[in-house]
């Protein structure tokens, strides 16, 4: 039985490829529904409504419409950091420990 970490890096496994399909890529298309679909409190809260457009821009490492996993993954780090932070944060004003 997988532990929790485990089944978390399985999962971030699973989502990619269920919105990259047989190509193991995502392109633009492919994160805006990603994107909607999994994270649509962060695109809710995004001030610029081209935030997929600079996403993808910024995940795009070769300029070819495409991200891999590894981009992907960048995505997913710089998300959960960002939460983490928040969290961090929260937390010490209300005294949790």
């Amino acid at each position: 039985m997988p532990s929790q970490m485990e089944h978390g890096m399985e999962m971030m496994m699973f989502m990619f490829h269920k919105f990259a399909g047989d190509k193991c890529y995502l392109t633009k298309d492919d994160l805006k529904v990603l994107m909607e679909k999994e994270f649509p409190v962060f695109l809710e809260n995004q001030k610029d409504s081209l935030s997929v457009d600079i996403i993808m821009k910024d995940l795009d490492r070769y300029q070819d419409g495409k991200v891999g996993f590894q981009s992907f993954f960048t995505l997913i780090a710089g998300l959960s950091t960002t939460c983490n932070d928040y969290f961090v944060v929260y937390t010490k004003q209300k005294g949790w420990k």
